[in-house]
């Protein structure tokens, strides 16, 4: 792998997955630069930046550090897609040897942008029916990263919500419908909500307007719990649907902690620490010289549900027994 002239560095290793370039190193160091692009943003209490914080500590593990001459460069798209091609542009210029693509949307304007720049994607939805990848085990391509298991893990998220909801006949469904990646998700929550003979209601939104939209579908008829998949899109709008969800004490279970940790109710998701550390890998082993194609795309093999007790109390919702038995995290 080529290595370059490091420009900038960070302060420290410490403050390293969130910090920005500091101070110039000395003449004739050399670099490694990872560009990491997400549609939302990095903030520490966001998936892309938690996971990002991850990642950058499992690299520094494996040698990959400021001191060694290791360049983090973030660009964050803050809802608006029409930017990501040029951020794309903006990751080129940088000069980036792998970039980490975050959601469907960045991992398409990656691979329509770079060429043949190496790319690891995160939470893309299915890469093989989104047609990112042609399949997990051949990516016959320059992306490589985790694949999705949302049909696995759809079923086991409603039969969580069942437990603490027992009178669950009717979910709304609260997607990204303009993403691919959540559409298939949303289509598989769905289908498994029907193995339940649970009641779907669709409410796909597809700008931030949409959703004033969905809370009125919703008051009109009452659902008796809601599902959140979890883009960009859903994420930067979450206190809209925390503040929804408790105003009409209704259920709601999410795909990621990092909602339950802002307010939200449970959650049911890969584990972030053992996602980071595969997708850390996959970057180590592009960054030594191995090609994407020949890697294949790996999947979560760990699973936390994480419950927001203050929420329950909030909601009148007493947790049961059972799901606090099972439960790897309670937040008080």
């Amino acid at each position: 792998m080529k290595r370059r002239q490091l420009i900038v560095a960070f302060a420290s290793v410490a403050t390293w997955p969130f910090a920005r370039p500091l101070a110039a190193f000395a003449q004739g160091s050399t670099l490694y630069r990872i560009g990491f692009l997400s549609q939302g943003s990095f903030a520490p209490d966001t998936y892309p930046g938690k996971l990002t914080g991850l990642i950058t500590q499992h690299l520094a593990r494996s040698g990959f550090t400021p001191a060694s001459g290791c360049e983090l460069v973030e660009r964050g798209a803050e809802g608006h897609l029409d930017r990501l091609p040029g951020l794309v542009t903006e990751l080129l210029a940088a000069k980036v040897d792998v970039i980490v693509a975050f959601g469907y949307f960045v991992a398409a304007a990656v691979k329509q942008g770079t060429g043949a720049i190496p790319t690891v994607i995160f939470a893309t939805g299915d890469p093989v029916k989104t047609q990112l990848v042609a399949s997990l085990n051949r990516p016959e391509g320059n992306i490589t990263g985790i694949s999705d298991v949302a049909g696995e893990l759809a079923p086991k998220r409603l039969e969580l919500l069942k437990q603490t909801a027992p009178r669950l006949q009717r979910l709304a469904l609260l997607w990204n419908a303009g993403n691919p990646g959540m559409t298939e998700r949303y289509e598989a929550s769905a289908a498994a909500a029907k193995t339940l003979n649970v009641t779907v209601v669709a409410l796909g939104v597809r700008e931030p307007n949409d959703f004033e939209d969905a809370f009125a579908a919703m008051e009109r008829s009452m659902p008796d719990g809601l599902l959140i998949v979890a883009d960009a899109l859903t994420a930067l709008n979450r206190k809209r649907v925390f503040d929804f969800a408790a105003t009409h004490r209704l259920p709601t279970i999410y795909e990621t902690d990092d909602f339950v940790r802002a307010g939200g109710l449970m959650s049911y998701g890969p584990d972030q620490a053992e996602t980071a550390e595969r997708g850390a890998s996959l970057v180590a082993r592009i960054l030594k010289g191995e090609k994407p194609a020949n890697l294949p795309l790996e999947q979560p093999t760990r699973f936390r549900l994480v419950v927001n007790l203050k929420t329950a109390q909030s909601l009148g919702l007493a947790i049961p027994p059972s799901i606090l038995l099972l439960a790897d995290e309670l937040i008080e």
